[in-house]
């Protein structure tokens, strides 16, 4: 099987403070907003924002999905996080350290970076 994935949505109840709160966290703006969402482009992986509500769909928030982001350093991964509602605390888990948190919307988001040697 010849496959990949290049992109993820996720469903926003309030899409213009989604787009605030992730053009914070991943430090760009927002690609092709339209009034249902819009993406980010994070290193050519398409990280969507969709405000089910125009299209009367029915979603449920939370932990669900669990979108993972990798981030360079554990500095850096401290830095982005530290104003965050956390909802998992940074673990050292195997060769990584791993933490997670709730986004504007009620979504959970793990973030993780590899141990230093």
């Amino acid at each position: 099987m010849t496959c990949h994935i290049d992109s993820l949505y996720i469903i926003v109840d309030d899409l213009e403070r989604a787009i605030a709160f992730y053009e914070d966290l991943f430090e760009q703006k927002i690609l092709n907003k339209s009034e249902l969402g819009g993406y980010f482009n994070i290193n050519g992986f398409r990280f969507h924002l969709f405000a089910y509500k125009k299209v009367s769909e029915s979603h449920t928030y939370g932990s669900n999905c669990l979108p993972s982001i990798c981030f360079a350093s554990l500095e850096e991964m401290k830095r982005k996080i530290s104003d965050k509602e956390i909802c998992f605390p940074l673990t050292k888990i195997s060769k990584n350290w791993v933490a997670e948190f709730v986004d504007s919307e009620g979504n959970h988001i793990e973030v993780y970076t590899p141990v230093k040697k």
